[in-house]
């Protein structure tokens, strides 16, 4: 949960709203994915810190879903991603 409140206040220096989040290996520990929203930066209202985590943890798997890890997350998500979260099988 450090990792991603890092992330949020990174986020927050770049004038976005200040989300974080992580992705982590529940088997060795190791965060395989973090984010903070960019949606500003990127010009998409889409780059929210969990679904920018869920890209990269599953372009890392080789698959859509990734159910054997965890996601840690600053604040409570929003329903595009809870939906996101859920199609994952996080």
């Amino acid at each position: 949960m450090c990792a991603a409140m890092e992330e949020a206040k990174t986020a927050a220096l770049r004038d976005e709203v200040p989300i974080g989040a992580v992705i982590v290996d529940p088997a060795t520990r190791k965060i395989l994915a973090r984010a903070g929203n960019r949606t500003r930066e990127l010009n998409d209202p889409t780059a929210h810190a969990e679904v920018l985590v869920i890209r990269e943890a599953c372009k890392l798997a080789g698959a859509q879903r990734i159910p054997d890890l965890d996601l840690y997350v600053t604040l409570e998500p929003c329903a595009m991603c809870a939906c996101a979260i859920s199609f994952a099988r996080i």
